[in-house]
């Protein structure tokens, strides 16, 4: 994928690292406490799975701006999209 300006592919690309597939479907934040989630997202970093923006404490995001992991990717069933939160646009 391309810059919002088209140039070249999106810098953060780089920050990628292999992670294996999810241990458990859960936002571990949500977990301690006590709070639902919407959708999932796994960092591309570190592998931590948290909850989306459509969710109520949008930790996937929260966890981006804090460690500058700011690739993440769906892990619902049927998504294969990854989402960097810098460039807001899909990578």
């Amino acid at each position: 994928m391309t810059t919002p300006t088209g140039i070249g592919p999106d810098p953060h690309l780089k920050i990628i690292r292999p992670v294996p597939p999810p241990a458990r479907r859960a936002c571990a934040e949500c977990l301690l406490l006590a709070t639902p989630w919407v959708h999932l997202r796994q960092c591309l970093t570190c592998g931590q799975v948290l909850c989306c923006d459509s969710s109520p404490m949008r930790h996937a995001r929260a966890h981006a701006a804090t460690t500058g992991h700011v690739i993440v990717r769906s892990i619902e069933p049927g998504e294969s999209w990854r989402w960097c939160y810098v460039d807001e646009q899909f990578v």
